[in-house]
């Protein structure tokens, strides 16, 4: 019924808008000349109305005009400037394609021209990076990685030294949705963190999210980072790649017709593996990846274009004969865009994640298998009604297979009875409705609403408690303890556990002060209907993740922002500040001593709480010129409170807010580039950030002849403050215009001053002295690496 109501809007907004003065539309994709490559974020202006508009993330733009002659201006960053004069006396389709920037670097230098999008757009609390940018900065072995360099933007920080995730505004990890081509990404990293699950060479575009969230997005509490994959060169092939120290890369796309169907493949794996092989003890032992991007891309008529893109990587961790550990994720979308009219476009997508988790413990002689599978459908339209005016609206499904856990025997030989935890299954629906309005020169608005549908479903057995209260509390002990069911409860195949349903508001604001500088506000409410079952800061390939159901319920996220944005020197400098407040209700907290591990009855060790986080985000920006980068800095607090259900109970802490696992008083992120001249560029990154919080023993007692440590408050202690400088020397080799093939020598150091960051703090009794002793675990010191990447 709701959902009518919302469809029924759109109907209306839309016919009452549509009776207005004679217009056309101008309407088009903007591609690359060179290989047909759809470009997202396009700037096309008609300076005698001072209007403009942007190219989607498909490529498409829209604009409804008055009739008359326009002299309309083309510009994107890397490419080199349009202007085309235009007579609009119709509705005219009007395909561009762009150039890229080739000349030399001594007149052309390297700039991001922001057009005062950043002045005008109410889109805050949003960070874009361009590959190419990406592609510049010194990582750890070389490595050129996606999820690295985010963490030199404002308000995101690192889950730990070498660790997987990421955290934004004082969030978990898991609070963040990451999407690879509208497909959700589970675990984000390769190799426990040592690299991202994103093979550079494939990415096209990303985008992260950390407010003012459109609501087409939904799912989870805390950002969106969305990454698109290249369509492939439908013009000429090429073939690419880069060879490191422990691992390489080959990417290769091409047209399967000219200029109408496209193919892309890369592949990525690491050998360090094969170095551990040379010691007779340690030759079987193992850790590497791989990985796979494709993608088909075909363009049927103008109206219509299909795609299907995948995703395949895997993780394995052996050590001698104990166990073998194999992770990692995939995902297929097939797309259908269609162009229903010059005015609206759409886009129909099926979508199938998957994360699949396995061990095989040799010593035992058993495995041990988990994941979760998504299937989606989803169906987004973007009407663009005036050059005042634009609706986006759809509506998305879900449906999720859990498998918590299973135990069977390694072989025949093993007597281990096989044991299957209950599978969980679950069903979300979202219809969405977005508005931009421009209100006036100086003030645009946006606002959209979405209204999220939870189903937890059978089949699955239900424990059943005294009082509904699966955790009790011992007043003689104070302490939690699990509680004993009463009874089952067994619910069929697809019937109905649970449901919940939200309504989640989005709503953002920018008033123009002058032409280079702006306010913006923000508020915008999220619902995350998937918890990660985890006792780490940092996710591990062995979490698990659950739905909500009777007992775990939605985490719900309200976060509002105020922002100050600035242009100097005609868009050579850019600032932007922004101040904000997030309070996420039902954030998961866990008794002490919670067995988290193939645990059947986890809701027995869980309990309800709240987080707040709260914070100043500074970004200073050179955007032009040989010599460009950013300043961030983030002063921010992130706290969580589990009080006590009565009276009586202590709760977490005694009640009392205290530091969650992701607080960081201090972010202080520098990165800058430097282009010499046509064959040598330079790069630097220095990232300062407070130590993690965490629990350190305060006391000891002696139990049979054991030595048992004594904790105090969670998270009262913290991690030394971690830092380090990174650089690195890009070399192009002399170009000859005859020859295909370019190469490029890559030189970096990771950690140039050798900082020993701490991992963890571990405390033990030297054997020697019979004292106790903090020992500090660090993954990384300095870490030189050498990469040849190539282009044919």
């Amino acid at each position: 019924m709701i959902t009518k109501k919302i469809y029924t809007l759109v109907v209306f907004l839309i016919t009452f808008i549509s009776f207005s003065q004679e217009k056309f539309t101008l309407s088009g994709t903007v591609t690359d000349f060179g290989n047909n490559e759809s470009l997202i974020g396009v700037h096309i202006h008609i300076p005698e109305l001072n209007i403009e508009t942007y190219t989607n993330k498909y490529g498409f733009y829209s604009l409804t005009l008055p009739p008359g002659e326009y002299q309309l201006k083309i510009k994107h960053l890397g490419y080199q400037e349009v202007e085309k004069a235009m007579i609009l006396k119709e509705d005219v389709k009007d395909n561009l394609f762009l150039k890229e920037n080739n000349e030399e670097l001594k007149e052309v230098v390297i700039k991001e021209v922001r057009y005062k999008s950043n002045i005008k757009s109410p889109e805050m609390s949003v960070n874009k990076l361009s590959i190419f940018s990406i592609k510049k900065m010194p990582v750890v072995f070389g490595e050129v990685d996606v999820l690295k360099s985010i963490l030199l933007l404002p308000g995101v920080t690192n889950a730990g030294e070498g660790a997987s995730g990421f955290n934004v505004r004082g969030g978990g990890a898991d609070q963040n949705l990451i999407l690879l081509d509208e497909a959700t990404i589970f675990n984000s990293s390769h190799v426990f963190g040592f690299f991202s699950v994103f093979n550079p060479d494939a990415v096209k575009n990303l985008k992260l999210y950390k407010g003012g969230i459109p609501a087409r997005y939904g799912g989870r509490v805390s950002s969106v980072l969305d990454i698109y994959q290249k369509d492939g060169n439908s013009k000429e092939f090429h073939l690419s790649g880069g060879i490191g120290l422990v691992s390489s890369r080959i990417f290769a796309e091409g047209p399967i017709v000219k200029n109408k169907g496209s193919f892309l493949v890369a592949g990525r794996t690491s050998y360090a593996h094969l170095f551990l092989k040379l010691s007779e003890e340690q030759k079987d032992n193992a850790a590497y990846f791989y990985d796979l991007n494709t993608k088909l891309s075909y363009k049927l008529n103008e109206n219509n274009s299909l795609f299907l893109s995948g995703y395949f990587g895997r993780d394995v961790f052996k050590l001698n004969k104990i166990f073998m550990n194999t992770y990692g994720n995939s995902t297929l979308n097939l797309r259908w865009s269609h162009l229903y009219s010059d005015q609206l476009f759409a886009n129909l997508s099926l979508i199938y994640s998957d994360y699949y988790y396995g061990l095989d413990l040799n010593f035992i002689g058993f495995k041990w298998d988990s994941g979760i599978k998504n299937y989606t459908v989803k169906y987004d339209f973007e009407h663009y009604i005036s050059d005042k005016f634009k609706l986006s609206y759809g509506i998305n499904g879900i449906y999720y297979d859990f498998n918590p856990g299973k135990i069977s025997p390694l072989s025949n030989e093993f007597t281990i009875n096989p044991k299957q935890l209950d599978r969980k299954y679950a069903l979300s629906l979202a219809p969405y409705i977005d508005a931009e309005n421009k209100l006036s020169k100086k003030m645009t608005v946006y606002y959209g609403l979405r209204f999220s549908q939870f189903y937890r479903l059978g089949t699955s057995t239900i424990n059943l408690y005294e009082n509904n209260n699966a955790v009790v509390f011992n007043p003689d002990m104070e302490i939690y303890e699990k509680g004993t069911p009463i009874g089952t409860k067994h619910y069929s195949k697809n019937e109905i556990i649970q449901s919940y349903n939200n309504f989640e508001p989005r709503f953002s604001i920018s008033y123009q002060l002058k032409d280079n500088q702006s306010i913006k506000a923000s508020y915008n409410r999220m619902a995350q209907y998937l918890q990660l079952i985890s006792n780490t800061s940092s996710p591990t390939p062995l979490d698990v993740w659950t739905p909500s159901d009777n007992y775990i319920k939605p985490q719900i996220a309200d976060q509002v922002a105020l922002g100050y944005f600035r242009n100097f020197n005609n868009g050579t400098y850019s600032l932007e500040t922004e101040i904000y407040y997030k309070k996420v209700k039902n954030r998961l907290d866990y008794i002490d001593g919670a067995d988290l591990i193939a645990n059947d009855a986890i809701e027995q060790v869980i309990l309800n709480g709240q987080m707040r986080a709260y914070g100043l985000e500074i970004m200073f920006k050179k955007n032009e010129g040989k010599f460009n980068g950013w300043i961030s800095y983030t002063l921010s607090k992130s706290e969580q409170q589990t009080p006590g259900r009565t009276p009586e109970e202590t709760g977490i802490n005694n009640g009392e807010w205290y530091n969650s696992a992701y607080d960081k008083l201090h972010n202080l992120a520098i990165t800058s580039a430097y282009t010499l001249n046509g064959r040598w560029s330079f790069g630097a990154n220095f990232i300062l950030q407070s130590g993690q919080p965490v629990s350190y023993p305060n006391s000891q007692y002696e139990y049979l002849g054991i030595t048992v440590p004594g904790y105090g408050l969670r998270n009262e202690n913290r991690l030394p403050a971690y830092h380090h400088l990174d650089i690195s020397a890009t070399l192009s080799l002399e170009k000859n215009e005859n020859r295909r093939w370019k190469g490029e020598w890559v030189f970096s150091i990771y950690n140039l001053y050798n900082r020993q960051n701490a991992a963890s703090i571990n405390f033990r009794q030297n054997t020697d002295t019979g004292y106790n002793e903090a020992v500090r675990t660090s993954i990384f010191g300095i870490v030189p690496a050498i990469s040849y990447n190539f282009k044919f």
